[in-house]
């Protein structure tokens, strides 16, 4: 997809909501392209990192965490757990929640994940300064504040 066709009408490329909805496309291509290879996806990556910052979690605060839907997050935590990257037990304080905690292989699976969304940082963003990313994902975090439930 070309960012920016020849005869793109200006209105169209003055729409804040637009171009985000385009680039968040492209920015998903990018991430998608660089975690195919490892069997994970987004949701994967959020939850293990997630795990990695705040130590062993609740499955619904794992969920809380990340946004992500109740739903995916049991698909997601049945994916990784059969992988052996992260466990699932009971919690001792309340026997009807699962704790999660990350696994020494889920840290390594972390850390290629790491590289290759780096990668695909600068695949999404080619050119830009370290300046200039990092306005972008301030500007981005700004937006998402500003819509926080």
């Amino acid at each position: 997809m070309d960012p920016a066709p020849e005869g793109v009408s200006g209105r169209l490329r003055a729409l804040p909501t637009r171009l985000l909805g385009r680039a968040a496309i492209v920015a998903n291509r990018c991430t998608e392209k660089a975690l195919e290879p490892t069997g994970s996806r987004r949701h994967h990556y959020a939850l293990l990192a997630t795990l990695d910052e705040n130590g062993p979690l609740s499955q619904a605060e794992a969920g809380r965490r990340t946004g992500i839907d109740r739903s995916d997050v049991v698909a997601a935590v049945n994916d990784l757990a059969g992988r052996g990257l992260l466990t699932r037990a009971p919690d001792p304080s309340d026997r009807r929640r699962n704790t999660l905690e990350l696994t020494p292989a889920g840290r390594a699976h972390l850390a290629d994940l790491d590289t290759r969304l780096e990668a695909a940082q600068r695949e999404l963003l080619p050119g830009f300064t370290t300046a200039e990313r990092a306005s972008v994902v301030l500007l981005l975090n700004r937006i998402l504040e500003q819509h926080a439930p």
